[in-house]
């Protein structure tokens, strides 16, 4: 028996001591994220993926299609909550969504219940877990909205005590600041796709709560682009959800439309910010946005099988004989909002 030399045993020795470890993706793991910053923390990288789609701190009050995290976050923890008693109750809530379950009726009765969808409790408790240590992004509004609640027992919900932490104020993004208070052309054009967004997803929501993803599929072939008009219309502006792998060939993304959605591919695989895209030419204003999947999403534009059952499945190649848009994970830009308007 031959015995190997002493270097190719210390070899063996580094190689094993410098094996990188897995990255976080068990619930044992969760309570070493506190001593991450807040930009490092895993579950705020879910949160945003997943849940800014319905609670997204940018959106107007008007826009809203969910509660924004800010106020779950202050109905749901108080002085006495520990991280464990928030976790399950987030845990609970998102795996078996119901009006028995809720601590907040004045969302419940502006929003209806949340769809139920699949996710995993791993992520549930990453997510909790950055709520409950760290401040958070609110929407501008919220303050006196939430203080205003409190006073007549109306607004999001109705819970006791201001949360664990308290949420920072609204971020502007680059190319915002504005010294006169007036607002941007990127704000503008913010405000048109989110709230076209909300029209959206209030309508999408109820369908899926009462007809399930396929009837969902159904209410968006004959309804989704009947709406973006109306909200055109509304907003005075050429609202448009296009892509590079269209649902309906209507949505196919022209040359430049191509050539941002790359860019914004680019970016998110880079893990940089995405700041909206405004060009201005002869006069007016064109705005460019990613439209970005989450796990809700991926019901529809999943994988056949996996994410998407033969019932949507079947639906969806009745309805659109020549679809594209399926083959998508979490976090990835499906298309971009492309609105036009006059400056």
């Amino acid at each position: 028996m031959r015995i190997a030399p002493l270097w190719v045993v210390l070899l063996m020795l580094a190689s094993c001591k410098d094996t990188k470890k897995p990255e976080y993706t068990t619930t044992d793991k969760v309570e070493t994220q506190v001593s991450l910053s807040s930009e490092e923390h895993p579950g705020k990288k879910i949160l945003e993926a997943e849940c800014y789609l319905c609670h997204d701190p940018k959106a107007s009050e008007q826009s809203m299609i969910a509660p924004p995290m800010i106020a779950i976050k202050k109905h749901y923890i108080s002085e006495e909550t520990t991280k464990e008693q928030f976790q399950n109750d987030l845990v609970s809530w998102i795996n078996d969504p119901s009006e028995e379950k809720s601590k907040m009726p004045g969302a419940l009765r502006k929003f209806g219940i949340m769809p139920l969808q699949p996710f995993p409790v791993d992520k549930i408790k990453l997510i909790a877990d950055y709520l409950y240590e760290y401040e958070i992004d609110q929407p501008d509004w919220f303050e006196a909205h939430y203080r205003q609640g409190r006073g007549n027992g109306k607004g999001m919900g109705n819970g006791k005590g201001k949360g664990k932490h308290k949420g920072k104020g609204k971020q502007l993004r680059k190319g915002q600041e504005q010294k006169d208070g007036t607002a941007t052309y990127s704000d503008i054009g913010l405000k048109y796709a989110l709230s076209t967004k909300a029209q959206l997803g209030k309508n999408l929501i109820k369908a899926i709560n009462e007809k399930g993803t396929a009837g969902a599929v159904e209410f968006c072939h004959i309804e989704a682009m009947k709406l973006t008009d109306s909200m055109s219309v509304m907003h005075n502006a050429i609202i448009a959800r296009v892509s590079d792998k269209p649902r309906n060939p209507k949505n196919m993304a022209n040359a430049k439309e191509l050539r941002h959605i790359a860019a914004f591919k680019e970016l998110l695989a880079s893990g940089l910010d995405i700041d909206p895209v405004v060009e201005e030419i002869y006069g007016e204003i064109n705005f460019y946005y990613p439209i970005t999947t989450n796990t809700m999403c991926l019901q529809c534009h999943g994988t056949p099988s996996e994410q998407i059952t033969s019932s949507t499945l079947s639906t969806l190649r009745k309805l659109y004989p020549e679809d594209k848009a399926i083959g998508y994970d979490v976090g990835q830009v499906r298309g971009i909002w492309s609105i036009s308007f006059d400056k």
